[in-house]
């Protein structure tokens, strides 16, 4: 065990009954550090979470937070997790500020302390111009934020959020990606599952591709698209004489492939950004004009279909 990761766990297990809800399942956090798991419902996500905060019994394996082991019983360790679940888990009948004083107060806190940890919370979540409403009057969205702000009332060393985004509108989605960035500018180490692909490449310095509970792969979003060969695809539409276009833009260093079509040449690149001042420049020496350019740089969605042979958006079974 290294305590200077905030998280380590290793051979994550859990059945239910016959199904294998997770399986062999690993990974580590460091200080600052986000870390998505990102699959589609029913991956395994919420049961992986759930042993990793000691709220689920696991099969086999283990978990640590700065070298402590953490386990179901391990009451002082768990308070040095913030857990955000799926389901909203507030007061409709409190104001947003009653309602992180309340949950506060679970923690034993001295009411000065209480109340500088709300008045950050509350400005970090985007609601200090909405303190003293009643929830019951907030947007899904609003509720989402005030979520994550109860999940921080114990200043955590750990932050985990369970698809802290769905049902949101766009506006509070991105307030929310926007808080969990500064979460992690500040040091604090994030947990962050999700099933959208955007999310995972905006937000987490490593992933982990998690499907039919099994983690398929993880690592950087570089090191995660090397996996599918790195290549960036380029469509030039053209006009004039498109065949010699190709065969000029083919020559250039770092393109691997262009093949002609009837008013356009798709390229197959390295680094496309990087060469794409020569294309075009190899392209307009044959008297070719250029239309529109697009560039597609390879995904972690083109990952995730490769190495589980669908598409993330499809849809699993339901969440374990």
């Amino acid at each position: 065990m290294d305590p200077s990761l905030v998280l380590e766990c290793e051979g994550l297990r859990k059945t239910f009954g016959d199904r294998v809800a997770v399986d062999d399942v690993g990974f580590s956090i460091a200080p600052g550090e986000t870390y998505g798991l990102l699959g589609p419902n029913g991956a395994g996500k919420t049961t992986t979470i759930s042993m990793i905060c000691g709220l689920l019994t696991r099969d086999t394996g283990r978990v640590s937070l700065h070298g402590r082991n953490l386990d179901t019983g391990t009451v002082e360790v768990k308070a040095d997790v913030g857990f955000v679940p799926q389901e909203i888990a507030i007061y409709p009948d409190l104001t947003a500020r009653e309602n992180l004083r309340f949950f506060g107060k679970l923690y034993d806190l001295s009411k000065p302390e209480l109340d500088v940890r709300i008045d950050r919370i509350l400005d970090m979540i985007g609601l200090a111009d909405r303190e003293n409403e009643r929830t019951d009057d907030f947007s899904g969205g609003m509720k989402r934020r005030l979520n994550i702000g109860l999940g921080m009332l114990n200043d955590p060393k750990l932050l985990v959020l369970d698809e802290p985004t769905v049902g949101v509108d766009p506006q509070s989605r991105n307030a929310i990606l926007d808080s969990v960035e500064a979460l992690a500018g500040e040091g604090m180490a994030v947990l962050y599952t999700t099933h959208y692909m955007e999310e995972a490449e905006r937000l987490c310095d490593r992933v982990g591709i998690l499907d039919e509970g099994t983690l398929k792969a993880e690592g950087t979003r570089r090191e995660l698209i090397s996996l599918v060969g790195e290549h960036d695809r380029l469509r030039v539409e053209a006009h004039g004489n498109v065949g010699a276009a190709a065969a000029a833009a083919a020559a250039v260093a770092g393109v691997d492939e262009a093949i002609p079509h009837d008013g356009s040449i798709e390229l197959l690149a390295r680094d496309v950004r990087g060469s794409l001042a020569q294309i075009v420049r190899a392209i307009d020496e044959t008297g070719t004009g250029i239309t529109s350019i697009e560039v597609r740089e390879p995904n972690l969605e083109a990952v995730f279909l490769h190495l589980t042979g669908r598409a993330l958006r499809d849809e699993g079974p339901a969440e374990a």
